[in-house]
C-alpha cells in the first residue's frame, strides 16, 4: 500500500499518535526531543497549503520545524503516519454548529457545505481523505458524531444513517476533487475555460457536425453559453447536492 492516502500507516503506531500515546515511538531510537509531534504535524499543514502534497517530505518537514532529518522519525515514524495525523488535525478544528431547530435537509445542507469548505482550503486532501480508511482519531471521531446526529430525527435505522452520511461525504468529494482538477488545468495550462473554448473554437466549429451530432451540439452549446466553459463548479455543486439531498429524501419521508 502506499502512503498517498489515509489508511496506509501501521495501524498500532499510527492510532497511539493520533491519540496521545507515544510509547510506540518512544522505543524507537535517535536523538532527543527538542519540539513537538503538533508542531511536525503544523509543519506538514504548512507544507501542504502552500506548495501541494508533493511537497511534504520528512526532511521537508524536518527543515521546517527546525530539527535534523533522521530525528523527525523520532515524532512520527513515516509519512503515511503523518497524513493521517494531518487530516485528523484538520477536522478537529471544523465548526460544529448546534443542530437545533434545523430540519434534517438544512443540516445536511451545513454539513455538504462545511465538508466542501474544508477540501477548497485544503484542496489537497482530495486525494489522500479515505472515506473507506479514515484515520479513527480525535478529529475523525468529533467529526463522525457531529455530522451523524444531523440525522438523529430522519427516522433511519443505524446502517442506513451511516450509509446516507457516507453518500452525502462521497458526492462532496467528488465535487471537491472535480473543482480541485479544474483549477489545477487553468494553472497548468495559463488558460482559463473561456480562454481554452475560445482559442479551440475555429477547429470545433470545422469538426463538429450538427447532422452528426445533434444533440452533442444543440445541448453542448447552450450549456457552454450559459456557463462559459463546459462545466461550473458551483453549478454542478448546487445542482448535485439537490439531487443527493432529493434521493436521500425519497428514503427518509418514506
Amino acid at each position: 500500500m502506499t502512503d498517498k492516502s489515509t489508511g496506509a500507516g501501521e495501524p498500532s503506531r499510527t492510532l497511539a499518535l493520533l491519540w496521545g500515546d507515544e510509547s510506540v515511538t518512544r522505543r524507537r531510537k535517535g536523538p532527543g526531543r527538542s519540539a513537538t509531534v503538533a508542531q511536525v504535524v503544523d509543519a506538514a499543514l504548512a507544507l501542504a497549503d502552500e506548495q501541494g502534497l508533493a511537497a511534504v517530505t520528512m526532511r521537508a518537514v524536518a527543515e521546517r520545524v527546525g530539527v535534523s532529518a533522521m530525528s523527525v522519525y523520532t515524532y512520527v515514524p513515516g509519512k503515511a503516519e503523518l497524513l493521517d495525523l494531518m487530516v485528523d488535525a484538520l477536522y478537529l478544528q471544523m465548526p460544529r454548529p448546534s443542530w437545533r431547530t434545523r430540519s434534517w435537509r438544512r443540516r445536511l445542507t451545513d454539513v455538504a457545505e462545511a465538508n466542501r469548505a474544508l477540501l477548497t482550503e485544503h484542496p489537497w486532501m482530495t486525494e489522500v481523505a479515505a472515506l473507506s480508511r479514515p484515520p479513527l482519531g480525535p478529529g475523525v471521531m468529533a467529526k463522525y458524531e457531529h455530522e451523524l446526529a444531523a440525522l438523529d430525527d430522519a427516522g433511519l435505522d443505524d446502517v442506513t444513517t451511516h450509509a446516507a452520511l457516507t453518500y452525502l461525504l462521497g458526492f462532496v468529494h467528488t465535487q471537491a476533487r472535480s473543482a480541485h482538477d479544474a483549477a489545477r488545468s487553468i494553472s497548468d495550462s495559463g488558460l482559463t475555460d473561456a480562454d481554452w473554448w475560445a482559442a479551440n473554437e475555429p477547429l470545433l466549429a470545422r469538426v463538429l457536425d450538427p447532422d452528426a451530432y445533434p444533440r452533442a451540439v444543440r445541448i453542448g452549446t447552450a450549456s457552454g453559453e450559459a456557463y462559459g466553459s463546459a462545466w461550473d463548479a458551483d453549478v454542478a455543486w448546487e445542482f448535485g447536492l439537490e439531487r443527493t439531498l432529493d434521493g436521500l429524501a425519497a428514503l427518509i419521508d418514506d
